[in-house]
């Protein structure tokens, strides 16, 4: 009997989870590696068993289709189909082929050839342990991260992401503050404004700095997706129940306190994205919950050596990227959601199992998966136009106002670095400044540095996704349980 190819998945959102059920459901043994302690990545984030809410779906959007991934992983794993490896961080793929890239297009129905992977996991909170995972091909479906620009105060204790906010509600039923603003750019504000106020925060004002006139320019394609419109209109109820004051066209330009945060100050835009004169006002509050939109994690697929459409990970109709036996799904090809990704990962593990199986998938296996993607992608394409952060942002960061956080460096010095030592690019102002050099390898302050530096993102390779202990390194990983 022949034995079955086998597939690693890394991420359990919804990207991951559905490829992995698609994937299981064709004979294809999964195994699933997540650095969380249950499934569900940050939109379906658990809270944690011991807390016991008594309620865990008012916190979710969605809740019946987490309900389905949920009862189909369990169902998964006791058939031996699927194994779940929870808190396992990956830090490597390490890729064993003759063959760098996939043919284009293929040249045979079999698109992993001789290729082999070995995932490479620290195992736990302390992430000490090495565990190793080895597979026919690999899907990676490591979600995104919150790109937060930085301005006055931003490094003072309440100021949190946006998303930071949101995984303390769900995972430990824990209100950041009592008194929170909530700024920035983007959907995700709305779902945590609203989390906020319906768990017993006062939110005091929902700053958005995008300009509502700029919707009238994408009407055509918001409209063409009603239950996306519904979904922002039951926001909108909900922030009126809560009597949440929502105001367009505006930012956060400081945040004040001694010791931590004890207001922020809020000034309007104009439509070229600058700050009106004489408009800041002061809002009182212990919590400032801000992001301006996603970025795609993106450092296992560079490692690999996959190609990048701007800052994601390029993928083709079937989720493949151009190395053999490697597949994308979710933000990590493009920040556009829980719907998306799910539509991706079903796309991919349909294509997994097929090309596992020497065989071309039959497009209409999938072509109600690929119509949701192609609608979703135009929709988000028009979201982030109209989200985008202030144009002129930069001018309000004080010289003095720490841009990264980990080596503590300030605008001052980047600004010095292209002004009088003459950097032209990120590489060089973090060669001059350290900034970027710390423990988030410039994932926190790489938009702010390219900002202030006047240059474009470009994403740096880094050899592992992740700081590894040189112990690990020196030793022989272990086999999972």
């Amino acid at each position: 009997m022949t034995e079955r190819r086998r597939l690693a998945v890394i991420g359990a959102g919804p990207a991951g989870l559905t490829a992995a059920l698609a994937a299981a459901a064709r004979g294809v043994r999964v195994t699933l590696v997540d650095s969380a302690p249950q499934a569900g990545g940050q939109f379906y984030r658990q809270t944690a068993p011991g807390l016991g809410a008594r309620r865990p779906q008012a916190l979710h959007h969605q809740w019946r289709t987490w309900e389905r991934l949920r009862d189909g992983l369990a169902a998964h794993i006791a058939a031996g189909r699927v194994t779940h490896l929870t808190d396992h961080h990956v830090w490597f793929v390490e890729r064993q082929s003759g063959t760098s890239r996939r043919p284009e297009p293929p040249s045979t129905a079999d698109d992993t050839g001789q290729d082999s992977f070995t995932v490479h996991a620290l195992l736990g909170p302390e992430q000490e342990e090495p565990v190793t995972v080895h597979a026919d091909a690999v899907l990676l479906a490591t979600g995104g991260y919150e790109k937060v620009l930085p301005f006055p105060g931003w490094t003072l204790p309440g100021v949190v992401t946006a998303g930071g906010a949101q995984a303390m509600l769900k995972g430990g039923l824990v209100l950041p503050g009592r008194t929170a603003v909530v700024a920035g750019t983007g959907p995700l504000l709305l779902p945590v404004a609203v989390g906020l106020a319906s768990a017993g925060a006062k939110v005091a004002a929902l700053v958005e700095s995008a300009d509502p006139r700029n919707l009238a320019r994408q009407a055509r394609v918001l409209a063409a997706h009603p239950a996306k419109l519904a979904e922002g209109a039951r926001y909108a109820a909900e922030l009126a129940r809560h009597r949440v004051r929502a105001q367009v066209s505006s930012t956060v330009v400081a945040a004040h306190g001694t010791g931590r945060l004890e207001a922020v100050t809020v000034a309007a835009l104009d439509r070229d994205g600058r700050v009106r004169p004489g408009t800041g006002r002061r809002v009182p509050c212990d919590t400032l919950a801000v992001g301006h939109g996603m970025l795609p994690h993106t450092d296992l697929a560079e490692a690999l050596g996959c190609r990048l459409d701007g800052v994601a990970v390029a993928v083709d109709d079937e989720q493949r990227t151009d190395v053999h036996g490697v597949w994308a799904a979710g933000e990590a090809t493009g920040i556009g959601g829980a719907a998306l990704a799910s539509a991706e990962g079903r796309i991919a593990g349909l294509s997994i199992a097929a090309r596992l199986d020497s065989r071309t998938p039959e497009r209409s296996s999938y072509a109600s998966a690929a119509k949701a993607r192609a609608g979703l992608r135009e929709f988000f394409a028009a979201v982030d136009t109209v989200c985008a952060p202030p144009a002129h942002w930069t001018e309000q960061v004080t010289d003095d106002t720490v841009v990264c956080r980990c080596e503590e460096v300030p605008a001052s010095a980047i600004r010095e670095a292209v002004d009088e030592l003459g950097a032209g690019d990120v590489r060089t102002v973090k060669l001059l400044t350290r900034a970027g050099m710390g423990w988030c390898q410039g994932r926190m302050c790489g938009p702010a540095v390219a900002g202030l530096a006047r240059c474009p993102e470009t994403p740096s390779r880094r050899p592992f996704a992740r700081p590894v202990p040189l112990g690990v390194l020196a030793r022989e990983p272990g086999e999972p349980s």
